[in-house]
């Protein structure tokens, strides 16, 4: 009998933290956090804290260490993470509740970041197949489908993913390279993207890993979501490759276009990823300027726009450039100093 106790008591506990599953990469990735970034200082304002560090223990506890122990750590888990999922839910409860008007109850939504991953991949024949994260497109809960329908929103339809103050994390550096930079904190508190589906469960969203380390997002950190409206169509864009490497390509500019056709939006300050060849590249995103007047802005549409898209100088070049820079300042500073002493 208490074997069947102990035993409903670990399924309870598997299955509060269900959504674990769809950690994907992020949940084998080295993360610390950057305590002197602003867009959220990480005190978390208690209820909105989980602890990642219990979750993704790099020891973990074998039938060896006791059945008492495994549930234990089975039922903290469940319960950190049930506290974090009522906090969200009675927060949008408190947003339908104070709406002035039934479009704004459901265009906005304070929700659980996740990693999106291949299994949100779109069937063949549908056009974001196979981009899950070299694109835009994120995963949202249903109740974003009628608020574009009751707002009229015009395509694309785009979402406002934002860091909030003193609620998100504090911002997180990954140790784990999926490329060069994945350890730089580009500093954004905010993106912009679309859709890829609407079928999040309730106070979640899951976003392509570009976004997670646009915004410094751990895993379960609380974000703000809302239908974005106002972002102003594009006319130019530029771009920094990562790597000459893709400079190199015959037809790199027509390769340029096909893939940004993955992305309805871009935010200045991204580093978005593009795949050809069984390749992946990166690029940042240095500068973005809105039709009709050209002016400089943060968020642009790049879908249904006429945007002209240009490289300026590959980072690994600007690296070079800087690293003989620093070797010429060392060697006169050698010169210097021996001219000293003689």
């Amino acid at each position: 009998m208490l074997l069947n106790g102990w035993l409903l008591l670990l399924v309870i506990g598997s299955g509060c933290v269900s959504s674990s599953s769809a950690v994907g990469s992020f949940s084998s990735t080295s993360v610390t956090s950057n305590s002197n970034s602003g867009g959220g200082s990480g005190s978390n304002n208690g209820l909105y804290a989980f602890d990642p560090t219990r979750h993704y223990s790099e020891v973990p506890i074998s039938l060896q260490s006791g059945i008492g122990k495994i549930a234990k750590r089975k039922w903290d888990q469940a319960r950190s993470l049930a506290v974090l999922e009522q906090a969200v839910e009675d927060y949008n409860a408190e947003i339908v509740a104070t709406a002035p008007d039934a479009v704004s109850a459901i265009s906005y939504r304070r929700l659980i970041a996740l990693p999106l991953d291949e299994r949100f991949d779109p069937p063949m024949g549908v056009f974001s197949h196979g981009h899950v994260q070299t694109g835009d497109k994120m995963s949202l809960p249903a109740c974003f489908w009628p608020a574009i329908q009751k707002s009229g929103a015009e395509v694309p339809w785009l979402f406002e993913v934002s860091r909030i103050s003193d609620v998100t994390g504090e911002r997180a550096i990954f140790g784990e390279k999926e490329h060069d930079d994945d350890d730089v904190d580009p500093g954004l508190n905010r993106v912009v993207g679309g859709a890829i589906d609407f079928r999040s469960p309730s106070n979640y969203v899951f976003l392509p890993r570009w976004m997670m380390l646009a915004l410094a997002l751990k895993p379960r950190d609380v974000v703000d979501v809302r239908l974005k409206q106002d972002v102003p169509s594009g006319s130019a864009v530029q771009l920094r490759p990562h790597t000459t490497e893709f400079t190199k390509i015959a037809n790199h500019q027509a390769v340029l276009e096909t893939e940004l056709k993955h992305y309805s939006a871009l935010t200045r300050g991204s580093t978005i990823p593009f795949d050809y060849n069984k390749q992946r590249y990166y690029f940042d995103v240095v500068d973005l300027r809105s039709a009709p007047r050209g002016e400089k802005v943060p968020m642009a549409k790049v879908q249904d726009c006429d945007i002209a898209a240009e490289f300026v100088r590959p980072k690994d070049q600007l690296q070079k450039k800087q690293q003989r820079a620093n070797n010429k300042k060392n060697h006169d500073n050698e010169t210097d100093s021996d001219d000293d002493e003689s």
